[in-house]
């Protein structure tokens, strides 16, 4: 039952409010060594220590770009990537121009997709699509628009929009996305039992800054 999966292989540590300092990243990466999961996702300024603190572990460090708005232009968020990967991401969750979605703009959004993929070297990209701000036509268009610009996962949210990852949009994100894609639950994952709801509705990855509560199948406390 999915009940007694591991979450760890799914679990990205997460830490992107503006005021984090490097010693809390230093405790966010020991977290993550700690509970073997796959990934921490940290502000592109920090992952140079990311990196390092978690240098011969084995995981890896997911910067975001364009982050939390995705109005940055697209050669803005093609450098930021470019920066990231060179300072030791290995994967890249891009806020997309939520504006030129909804105008229906999609070769627009697709350039600028595609502009980062380039830029990340090989690097895999997750689309944020902020699906609380879109309809479900968007949020599939949105999904296509991130495969044929190369993108390896779509991404439910940054965390700092309205609402966050449902069962529901996973399901439809699932099936937009198709074959040889992923879909990255994220925003308001908090517990043991949500984390587990978004895997069995086809999540492939979890964004949580509440990982250890998930692991220990506690609920959070206030500071989460």
């Amino acid at each position: 039952m999915v009940q007694k999966i591991d979450l760890a292989p799914y679990i990205e540590q997460t830490l992107l409010k503006p005021e984090a300092t490097v010693q809390e990243i230093a405790s966010l990466c020991r977290e993550a060594r700690r509970y073997n999961f796959v990934a921490v996702c940290v502000n592109p300024v920090y992952v140079e220590s990311a990196s390092q603190y978690l240098r011969g572990s084995g995981l890896c460090v997911c910067a975001v770009v364009g982050f939390p708005l995705g109005a940055a232009t697209a050669a803005v968020k093609a450098f930021e990537a470019g920066e990231a990967v060179a300072d030791g991401a290995r994967e890249i969750d891009m806020v997309i121009h939520i504006g030129s979605l909804k105008a229906g703009k999609l070769d627009h959004l697709e350039a600028e997709i595609a502009a980062v993929v380039q830029a990340a070297r090989g690097c895999p990209v997750k689309v944020i699509l902020e699906t609380g701000l879109l309809t479900d036509a968007e949020k599939i268009a949105g999904c296509q628009a991130a495969k044929k610009g190369g993108a390896r996962f779509v991404k439910t949210s940054t965390g700092f929009g309205p609402g966050g990852a449902t069962a529901a949009d996973i399901r439809l994100l699932k099936k937009a996305a198709g074959t040889g894609m992923g879909v990255k639950a994220s925003g308001g994952v908090r517990t043991r039992e949500i984390a587990l709801e978004m895997i069995a509705a086809g999540a492939s990855r979890i964004g949580t800054s509440s990982g250890a509560a998930l692991m220990e199948g506690c609920r959070p406390g206030p500071a989460d």
